[in-house]
């Protein structure tokens, strides 16, 4: 494989999605991940036949693989490397922040420092997030003007201004997205959408943070994908293209929705918990400039991928039922 795409963290939601619509659109990709490839019901390049032919992976940790990842660039020579590597969940990061940090900030700062020296990389995309942004008083642009509020947010601040110093210093073909709140079939049990759907259908009581008083985008995975790849191909080095939808929920709104769907009443599926620490009230990321310098524009609603989503947990719920659905720590 020569010229194709690197894709860091492929076993992530949206690396995996992101991966199929290469795959759908005849690319090589290589992807690589700190983890084994879990089961296919979370991998959507193996929903589809034929996967294997353009898509090889391997296990690798940046925080200890580093050489043998670059072993891996210089034998394929990607021309394109995304990466949805990263230490997420906010809540947790309080709990011990260095390793936040060493992943998300010291770990990718080697990583970069490595690629900025092929010559064969025509464009680097660093998926990034908007809680750099902490709580926003409108809709925002596309800025570096971060007043993060969590370590995870702090140190996915610190590697955007990271990248965006090596830019200015060495033309290193960085571009940046940020994107609402993406979901999705496929998902980590562990995020609200798919969470909320399985309870409803076994049973089970769902902990809503803070009464669920939080506004959010939702964007569907697909609309993501879909503009992460133009930003790779098409986008600018140094720019940064905001990803999302005009439209806004609460989660407690996004909540009753699921349960309208599913025949539960809200009563019955949700317990009101304290809100999370440091948590933002708003992430409103305005999408004008994909829209109109990559001519991208999001196509799902969000009561139609909310039905592909559900559609997904009932094809799937005597597997995912068997499934923790809490997040667990990796370092």
């Amino acid at each position: 494989m020569t010229g194709g795409f690197l894709v860091v963290g492929s076993n992530s939601f949206s690396g995996a999605h992101f991966v199929r619509h290469l795959l759908e659109h005849g690319s090589e990709v290589l992807g690589v991940s700190r983890s084994e490839e879990p089961h296919e019901v979370f991998l959507p390049y193996k929903w589809q036949p034929n996967w294997k032919k353009n898509f090889g992976f391997e296990q690798i940790d940046l925080n200890h693989d580093l050489d043998r990842l670059m072993e891996l660039v210089r034998s394929y020579r990607p021309s394109h490397v995304v990466n949805f590597a990263a230490q997420g969940m906010v809540a947790q990061s309080w709990e011990s922040p260095e390793h936040w940090y060493q992943t998300n900030v010291v770990a990718q700062v080697k990583l970069h420092d490595r690629l900025r020296e092929l010559d064969f990389l025509e464009k680097y995309v660093h998926v990034s997030t908007p809680e750099v942004y902490g709580t926003t008083d409108g809709w925002v642009t596309e800025n570096f003007d971060f007043t993060p509020s969590t370590p995870y947010a702090v140190s996915r601040a610190a590697c955007d201004l990271h990248l965006r110093s090596f830019h200015e210093a060495y033309g290193f073909p960085v571009v940046f997205t940020r994107a609402a709140n993406v979901y999705g079939p496929g998902q980590q049990l562990y995020r609200i959408i798919p969470k909320a759907m399985l309870y409803a259908r076994t049973g089970r009581r769902l902990k809503l943070e803070g009464g669920g008083r939080s506004i959010r985008s939702f964007i569907h995975i697909d609309d993501v994908v879909d503009a992460t790849r133009r930003a790779a191909i098409d986008g600018t080095p140094g720019a940064t293209y905001h990803v999302s939808t005009t439209s806004e929920v609460s989660i407690r709104d996004l909540v009753d929705q699921i349960c309208e769907m599913t025949g539960v009443a809200f009563g019955d599926l949700v317990e009101v918990a304290d809100d999370r620490l440091g948590k933002d009230r708003a992430y409103r990321l305005d999408a004008g400039l994909i829209r109109e310098r990559l001519g991208w524009n999001d196509r799902i609603t969000l009561s139609r991928g909310l039905a592909m989503t559900l559609e997904w947990v009932d094809a799937h719920l005597p597997l995912l039922s068997q499934l923790p659905c809490d997040y667990e720590h990796k370092q």
